[in-house]
């Protein structure tokens, strides 16, 4: 993986269609972002890469607007949240406010069931997790736009970026989770939280309900071969549903480790103290039973 950048403004790095030509040169998304430009990082000049490659889990995302391609995430969440046959729409970028009128921050979509007189009848929550990323991801990139669609070989230079999963679940994944999917399964409605297989397979191990038993459900997406060579095509991989409660769980209380390794430390320490000469004054008390 001489090349760190997966996609770039939707296209594979050596794509050279007229089709990915055109969106380098104008810095277009191909993915439903809210401009027809890519924003990421700085609106007059883009980081425009969506995914970054890796030797064991191939593509991650690493840009929230990758996961739209095709709105797949927000049919596999209506089938989740709303009988079949259902009328809904998604509204993005919602407010939402605790008990004390303190803000929670925002919820990427907030998918709505409604009648036929448009009144809405039932509502879930969506969060978008993509993937943070450890080392400088803008100087490829900028080299890379130098000589678009031509091989880039960066395995000699410092700070290669690679994808940070610790920190995008412990400082972004879970504070949300506390927040947003608190309150929503506070008031007994569906939170679909979307990330990428690669990200997914970090996490805690989870236990997998009975749709019906859940709120909480995790669609897991990953970025695959596409009829279009120039392209990588968004697959939904998974659908795990679990309790809020006993996941928050898995996350933030720790994973006990090996006894049989703990023991040999005590072992190690105690034989030392042992081994040592230690002043009478100082000396731990012993006591017999």
């Amino acid at each position: 993986m001489s090349n760190p950048l997966g996609e770039i403004f939707g296209f594979l790095p050596l794509a050279q269609s007229e089709r990915a030509m055109l969106h380098r040169e104008h810095s277009l998304c191909p993915f439903n972002n809210k401009s027809p430009n890519c924003t990421k990082d700085k609106i007059d000049n883009p980081i425009g890469v969506c995914s970054v490659t890796t030797q064991q889990r191939g593509h991650v995302i690493t840009c929230p607007y990758r996961f739209r391609q095709d709105w797949k995430i927000l049919y596999k969440a209506a089938e989740l949240f709303f009988p079949k046959g259902s009328k809904w729409t998604a509204i993005p970028e919602v407010r939402l406010t605790d008990a004390d009128g303190q803000s929670a921050g925002n919820i990427d979509f907030v998918l709505v069931q409604y009648d036929s007189e448009g009144s809405i009848v039932d509502f879930g929550g969506i969060e978008v997790q993509a993937v943070y990323i450890s080392g400088n991801v803008r100087k490829p990139f900028e080299k890379y736009m130098k000589t678009p669609g031509e091989v880039l070989d960066w395995t000699k230079n410092s700070n290669y970026p690679s994808p940070d999963f610790l920190s995008s679940s412990k400082k972004r994944l879970v504070p949300q989770l506390l927040s947003k999917g608190s309150i929503f399964d506070a008031w007994g409605k569906h939170t679909a939280i979307v990330l990428d297989e690669p990200f997914f397979s970090t996490l805690p191990q989870l236990d997998d309900l009975a749709t019906e038993q859940s709120r909480l459900h995790w669609l897991v997406f990953k970025l695959s071969e596409s009829e279009n060579a120039d392209q990588l095509d968004l697959v939904h991989v998974r659908t795990l549903n679990t309790e809020y409660q006993a996941a928050m769980s898995s996350f933030t209380a720790p994973r006990a480790g090996d006894i049989g390794e703990f023991v040999k430390k005590l072992q190690g320490k105690f034989d030392s103290m042992v081994s040592q000469s230690v002043s009478p004054t100082t000396q731990m008390p012993q006591i017999e039973l």
